[in-house]
This record gives structure tokens, sequence and C-alpha cells, in this order.
């Protein structure tokens, strides 16, 4: 026969409406111990035996933790926000902002104000973008790129400034130049410059070929007085690259340097308006102008093209006319009068000589042509010019040439500095 259970709470009377629950934490109901009645007897395995003090504890929840975790914040929104504000790829922040948004919103992730100002500054540098191309903008930064990378602080050398080189010596490729007085040492100076055309990158060998062909009349320019230039100075030139023509370098910078690459120069070499007075420049001026019709000599023999020792005899001989005319018209000091007539007579004779050449060219008489040839030759730098030259103040000592300075294949002797 089976035990009844203890009795438990009297049961409330339903007439009279539910009965409250008992406090947890206060005395237990009258007439009963804490924990009940002791069992009478065995009891059923799993039976507790009495009842708990108050009702049982609740157990965490499903889904809750018991520490606060933050967010995550959307990494697009971060992207946007910092190509926004770099203004570089405004296209890239716009469309990364507004993916930023929908993987928020989808997500539940932070960053909604990050995407936001991210969007807002991408579409405005995409509308200054617009703009720029529009209007030109673009293309006028563009080139001031270009410029301002070719043309940067360390080669703002300009003609009439020294400089020092970092390497060793003039030759060969360079990066960088230290502007210095011209009074004092120095490996170069700058005495012209000029720019190449051409959208292609013409090869080493045409940029060499082109500072040959224009350096030499631009050092005349600087150096009116060739012969005071000391025998230990060669003409040098920066030359743009591959890579620097590129970003449009087309500059060719002329440099006097030492003769031997690894010596220095000593004062500036300047003698042109600037440094000359007007009687020296207008002796100058016609000597030089002699100078640059007597270096188109043909290069072949006479014998070989006598057709074009006609012509260029004439050209001598027209410029010689000029030149005299110059000379006679231009009011000299008193110390300079009779050397410059002197001068000017011998110059007359040889005109007269250039004339006979070009004649006996004609004829086909190279005997007689070489006889009128030499004569003709006789007057440059002569005892009338040197002694013209003294009474202006201006260099007496004759330049020595080198009979072998242009072989024909087009190095004239200059050297290359690229950058």
């Amino acid at each position: 026969m089976s035990i009844p259970p203890p009795p438990g709470p009297p049961r409330p009377d339903p007439a009279q409406g539910p009965s409250p629950l008992p406090d947890p934490y206060g005395p237990p109901p009258q007439g009963q111990q804490p924990y009940g009645p002791p069992p009478q007897g065995p009891q059923p395995y799993g039976q507790p035996y009495g009842q708990p003090y108050g009702p049982p504890y609740q157990g965490w929840g499903q889904g809750y933790s018991p520490y606060a975790r933050p967010k995550s914040v959307n990494g697009l929104a971060v992207a946007s926000l910092v190509l926004g504000v770099l203004c570089c790829f405004p296209a890239v922040g716009l469309v990364l902002g507004v993916i930023a948004l929908v993987q928020i919103k989808r997500k539940g992730q932070s960053g909604k104000g990050l995407a936001i100002a991210g969007s807002i500054l991408s579409s405005l540098g995409l509308a200054l973008w617009v703009t720029a191309l529009a209007t030109g903008g673009f293309s006028d930064a563009w080139e001031g790129f270009k410029k301002g990378a070719t043309e940067g602080a360390a080669f703002s050398v300009a003609k009439g400034q020294c400089f020092d080189a970092p390497g060793e010596s003039l030759g060969g490729l360079t990066y960088d130049v230290d502007e210095v007085p011209c009074a004092g040492e120095h490996e170069g100076e700058v005495f012209g410059e000029f720019r190449m055309t051409g959208s292609a990158f013409p090869g080493d060998g045409a940029v060499s070929d082109a500072a040959d062909e224009k350096c030499y009349p631009l050092q005349d320019a600087y150096v009116m007085d060739t012969w005071a230039l000391p025998d230990d100075v060669d003409v040098y030139y920066f030359g743009p690259t591959r890579q620097s023509w590129r970003l449009g370098d087309r500059e060719v910078t002329c440099i006097f340097g030492n003769t031997d690459e690894t010596g220095t120069l000593t004062g500036s070499l300047r003698a042109d308006e600037t440094t000359l007075d007007t009687y020296q420049i207008a002796l100058l001026t016609s000597l030089n102008a002699m100078d640059t019709v007597l270096w188109e000599e043909p290069e072949d023999y006479p014998e070989d093209d006598l057709p074009g020792y006609e012509d260029w005899s004439r050209d001598v001989h027209d410029s010689l006319d000029e030149q005299i005319k110059a000379l006679r018209a231009h009011s000299w000091p008193a110390e300079a009068d009779k050397p410059v007539a002197a001068l000017v007579k011998d110059m007359e004779d040889a005109r007269d000589e250039w004339a006979k050449a070009a004649a006996a060219a004609a004829d086909d008489d190279v005997d007689t042509f070489y006889t009128h040839y030499d004569k003709g030759y006789e007057y440059v730098d002569g005892t009338s010019t040197v002694t013209a030259r003294k009474a202006l103040g201006l260099a007496t000592k004759r330049p020595e040439y080198d009979e072998d300075y242009d072989d024909g294949s087009g190095d004239s002797g200059s050297g290359e500095l690229d950058v």
C-alpha cells in the first residue's frame, strides 16, 4: 500500500478567489516548518525531501551574453571617407559609400556617418574633376606638374650662372647640380639653351648632334671675344634622357667646362653686350660675322667641288663688303682710329682676292683658285687684326685651331651631361 504524500499548504477556497503567492523571503505560513515536516517512511526515487524555500532561480536566457560587445565598423565606409578626403578617385569613393550604407543597414554595423561623409566628399570631388576637365583646368595642372618635374630646383641654373655637379666629372648622367658664384672655382658655366621639338625621343645621338649645331653659335653670342676663351675650356651640355622626354623635357643647356672633365674653371667667361663697350662690340660683331662665313667652307677639296667653292667664295666676298661698310661708318676713339683703318684696308684687299677666287672656280681653274684662296685668308687673324684688338682693349692672343677638331662624323668634341 502506498503512503500518501505529505500535506502541503491549505488549498484556497474557490469561493474566496485566488490566494496571493507566498513571499519567498518572508516567514513560512503559520503552522508549517521552513522545510516542511520530515517524510514518513520511504520516498519514491527522485522525490524532494521538502518544498524549496522560494521559487527556483532563472538561468541565463538564450542569446544573452554576460558582457556587452561593440558593433563592428564597416570597412567600405572607412575607405569611402578616405577617398573622399583625398579626392583622388572620387567616383570610387562615391560607389563605396553607397555600398557601405546598404551593408550597414543589413548587417547592423556602425559607420553610417563615415559612409555618408565619404559619399558627400566624393560627390564634391567628382564635380570638381568634371569642371576641371570641361574648363581645361586639369590640363593646366598636368602641364604644371610636368614642368615642375622636369624643371626642378636642381636644374634652375640659367644663362650666366655657374654650378658644381655632384659627380666627379661633367660626363655621364646626373640628377642634380649646385649653383655657386662664378667668381670662385666651379665646374661649369651656362652660356645658352634651346628647346628641341618632336613627340618621340630622337635618341642620344640626335640630342648630341643638335647640341653641336646650336651650342657653338650661342657660345659666340655669350663670348663675343672668342680670343679671350682659355685653351682649357670646352663645350658641354645638359640634354634630356628618354625618361625625362616622356615628361615633356625638351631643354638642352649649353655649358662651358674644363677640357679635363675632372678640372674646374675660375671666374666668369662672359664677354657680351653686358660686359663690353660699344667700340668693342662693333669690332667684334664684324670679325665674328666674317668668322661665321669662313666656317661654312665646303668639306670637300676644291678640285672635287669647284661649284661649291665658287658659291662660298662669293659669300665671303659679299660678307667682307658688308663689314667694311659697317666699320667705316662707325666712329672710333683716337687711339683706335688708325689701327681700325689699317684693318679695313686689309679687308678690302682680301675682298678683291675672294672675287678673283670665285672667278677662277667658275673657269674650272683649280690652281688659280688656290692662289687667290690663300691670299684671301692672309688678313684673317693677321697683324692688323691684333693691333686693332689691342687698341680697343680686347684679347690679343691668337687662338690655336685644331685642324682635326671635326672629323666629319658629327662629333666635334663637345661633352654631354644627360639629365
